[in-house]
């Protein structure tokens, strides 16, 4: 496997693809950005790798996205690969996340 300091993550409905780098620190206090700066995943002690979404107005950001299949405890330093979901509204999607090789 290759530098993971890239991944995407790819929704399975539509092959729509969202490419993230590392933005800050490293294992798990490392920050991953989506390319438009939208959505970060981070390491949350009680969920593990998390996508968060800025909320609106309210200061709080927003849990959109996780690992499905994962527990938090059995998670590395980086990312989980595999099956991750995500929503986004009443809509929810489930993608793959893959390391850039």
């Amino acid at each position: 496997m290759g530098s993971k300091v890239n991944f995407s993550l790819k929704r399975l409905i539509d092959g729509l693809e969202y490419r993230f780098t590392l933005r800050s620190g490293h294992g798990k206090a490392s920050v991953f950005a989506r390319d438009d700066n939208v959505v970060e995943i981070v390491y949350h002690q009680m969920y593990g790798w998390t996508t968060w979404q800025e909320s609106q107005g309210h200061g709080e950001p927003t849990l959109t996205g996780r690992v499905w299949e994962v527990l938090p405890q059995d998670q590395g330093d980086f990312p989980t690969e595999g099956i991750w979901v995500s929503r986004k509204g009443p809509k929810s999607y489930v993608y793959t996340l893959e390391y850039q090789k």
